[in-house]
């Protein structure tokens, strides 16, 4: 049976999302679909890009993933069908999948061309859903595109570091749904640089000289709950993605503020680690 997912700018409240359900569920008798997630930021790339990045290693060789962001089709912005690490990805070609190509080479890419044959001012719905249920049924790539050999980058989110090896200069690239930031700062790239050397992460008024493996790791458990600092602790970790992220411990954005509004930090601000 196969796996189409859904990652869209849709929301929830209007018919976008189950419009595209039922157009799949109308062109396969067997299919399985999965919701990623329909609240990505209204045309938010980046957003969108570090959501399916970790999200489709999740699910078997062979699922499909439609990526509904940013996708009408215009002369700059043309629609792409790729296979990548053995997954297939339907989306427009305004940078979503390049995060994933930088680690890992496609197999095959399409620039998709079968708009001739579909009249339709909802691109996601028509063509995208005909291109997901063609690979469903078996079909190649080849017969719903003309082969392409580079797909456009997302530019100006990769950390820099200063030719003496003594800093980096990330950005925030994703803000989650308790308000924690992500930097686009892996865990592989802070070792490489920092080489066990003591640091610090600058971000506006907030700072941080430890990264914690894991949320609770920032808690002193041996102390007394009543005398302990718990609920509101500002901490930076390495999150499940390997990212570098700052949160506060148990954060609530609805009732106490979260590492966003704490640290007045959004998309593409400026983090900072000056290694000793």
């Amino acid at each position: 049976m196969p796996i189409i997912t859904l990652t869209t700018d849709f929301g929830l409240k209007d018919h976008f999302a189950g419009a595209v359900k039922g157009a799949i569920y109308s062109e396969l008798d067997n299919v399985r679909i999965v919701d990623i997630s329909h609240s990505v930021s209204p045309f938010h790339i980046i957003e969108a890009a570090y959501i399916i990045q970790n999200a489709y290693k999740n699910f078997p060789d062979g699922t499909i993933h439609i990526i509904g962001i940013d996708s009408e089709q215009n002369p700059e912005n043309q629609h792409i069908a790729v296979k990548l690490d053995s997954h297939y990805f339907i989306c427009a070609n305004n940078g979503i999948v390049s995060l994933i190509t930088r680690t890992i080479l496609p197999e095959e890419m399409v620039e998709i061309n079968i708009h001739n044959r579909v009249t339709t001012n909802f691109t996601v719905l028509d063509v995208f859903v005909q291109v997901a249920s063609h690979i469903a049924r078996g079909g190649t790539l080849g017969v719903i595109g003309k082969p392409i050999k580079e797909i456009r980058d997302i530019t100006g989110i990769m950390p820099v570091v200063n030719n003496d090896q003594k800093q980096i200069i990330g950005n925030v690239i994703y803000v989650d749904n308790y308000g924690n930031v992500v930097t686009n700062i892996t865990k592989k790239l802070f070792e490489d640089v920092g080489k066990g050397r003591d640091f610090k992460i600058t971000a506006r008024t907030a700072s941080f000289t430890k990264i914690y493996n894991r949320y609770s790791d920032s808690i002193n458990f041996n102390i007394e709950k009543s005398k302990r600092e718990e609920d509101g602790k500002k901490l930076a970790v390495f999150n499940s993605s390997g990212y570098i992220e700052l949160a506060i411990y148990k954060s609530n954005p609805s009732t106490h503020g979260s590492a966003a509004t704490l640290f007045g930090l959004d998309y593409r601000d400026t983090i900072t680690i000056n290694f000793e």
